[in-house]
């Protein structure tokens, strides 16, 4: 299959270690799937995770022949994704999509801090716990960076324990009400689910056609 974009895939692993989720399963709809790597929360703290991120999507843009950049990744690295798409890579706008997967995207949740305080990933990335009135905890919860206008997907499990599913829920909703086209898929089953799965497969692709030029 031609490639109809570049997608820039952020890998996972609570911003301290890399998951083994790499894209390729989203290859065959027609996609370039380039790695992405960024600094862990033991070698630098928030907001250096995004500046690495920016970085290999000005490397992954420079080489793309045209095509469009969309910027996915799953769980922490889908966080990652969404503030790049969201924010931009040099200015809002000039990312074609977002694919978050399972993504937390909200440090001050009380489901998330329920299930999470004795072993918050968010507490060491920052350098510190995430507060209500902290500089970095506003600027490292994606919702506080709306009104680009990209087109993000949002695909998150029911059951998910790691990450709760009010997380994207509820972004599915602030991101429409500032004027985001969102697609939000909740569907059975956890964490860390197979992206080659049949429906996750099916809603990426709906969402794929939604964003890019016909193949």
């Amino acid at each position: 299959m031609t490639d109809r974009a570049v997608l820039l895939w952020i890998h996972g692993g609570g911003w301290r270690a890399r998951s083994d989720e790499d894209g390729a399963a989203l290859a065959p709809l027609g996609l370039r799937v380039v790695p992405a790597t960024y600094r862990f929360a033991a070698e630098a703290r928030w907001p250096a995770q995004l500046d690495d991120v920016r970085a290999a999507a000005r490397a992954a843009r420079a080489t793309a022949g045209g095509l469009p950049l969309l910027v996915g990744g799953d769980s922490a690295g889908a966080m990652l994704a969404l503030h790049l798409g969201l924010r931009g890579v040099d200015r809002p706008g000039d990312v074609r999509g977002v694919l978050a997967y399972w993504a937390p995207v909200d440090p001050l949740d009380p489901e998330w801090r329920r299930r999470r305080r004795h072993d918050d990933p968010w507490a060491g990335l920052l350098g510190h716990p995430p507060a209500e009135g902290d500089a970095a905890t506003a600027d490292a919860t994606v919702a506080s960076h709306l009104g680009s206008g990209v087109p993000v997907l949002l695909v998150q499990g029911r059951d998910d324990a790691a990450v709760p599913a009010v997380q994207s829920v509820g972004l599915a909703g602030r991101l429409l009400a500032a004027g985001h086209p969102a697609h939000l898929w909740l569907t059975h089953g956890g964490h860390e689910l197979d992206l080659a799965r049949p429906d996750i497969r099916a809603v990426t692709a709906a969402f794929l056609d939604s964003v890019l030029p016909p193949a």
